[in-house]
């Protein structure tokens, strides 16, 4: 029996690492976990093997980001190519419905929205979050459609949607439903934020929100 070629097995170690990261990132927190403690966990027998493979947190933190905001990129052009042109509700409906789709596709438990929910309170990890998703093409479009909205109701509503995952994720997590149990609590929670979501940018816009809007930090 032939090993794997050397690209397989690098490719694996990477995606064992990751996945390992993100789990002991979303249950411990980013401060208390080390890039040691990630390779002893994935199994690596090189205590450099995360350092090998990534430059340092970060890159490993960013690398994680990206894989997801590519699979919710997969939703969110599917969804677009189903529901043609959108209105109001239905652009709230192309950013919270395809991360819901992501957080179905990843099973239970999964780790993605608690891991995403410490990321954001990293000031400078939580830019980069936000690059990832907003420089995706599909969401390019739709701000350039005209997404509804201040800039701080955007930021209220990452932070609704980030959060309200998170505590979803969390108790799935402990509960272990089956699976179409799961996704109909998902769903749920997708429709809830849309209608949220779309009355906060609704009040937000009708109140005077842009006008109000303070600095960003």
């Amino acid at each position: 029996m032939t090993s794997a070629p050397a690209s397989a097995r690098s490719a694996l170690a990477r995606h064992v690492i990751m996945r390992t990261a993100e789990r002991l990132y979303a249950t411990h927190g980013l401060a208390e976990v080390s890039l040691r403690q990630i390779g002893e966990a994935a199994g690596q027998r090189n205590k450099s093997a995360v350092q090998y493979h990534f430059s340092g947190r970060d890159d490993l933190i960013k690398a994680i980001l990206a894989e997801h905001a590519e699979a919710i990129e997969r939703h969110r052009l599917a969804l677009a190519a189903r529901r043609g042109e959108p209105g109001p509700r239905d652009r709230v409906g192309h950013i919270v419905l395809p991360r819901i789709e992501h957080h179905i596709e990843l099973g239970t438990p999964s780790w993605y929205g608690r891991f995403l929910a410490q990321v954001t309170v990293e000031p400078a990890l939580r830019e980069y979050a936000v690059r990832a998703h907003l420089n995706t093409a599909s969401l390019r479009r739709l701000h350039d459609a005209g997404h509804p909205g201040s800039a701080r109701s955007k930021d209220m509503t990452r932070q609704l949607i980030v959060h309200m995952s998170a505590e979803l994720e969390t108790e799935l997590a402990r509960e272990q439903p089956p699976a179409p149990v799961a996704a109909a609590a998902w769903r749920r929670l997708g429709a809830d934020l849309v209608t949220a979501v779309t009355g906060l940018t609704m009040a937000l816009g009708t109140l005077g929100g842009t006008a109000q809007d303070g600095p960003r930090g």
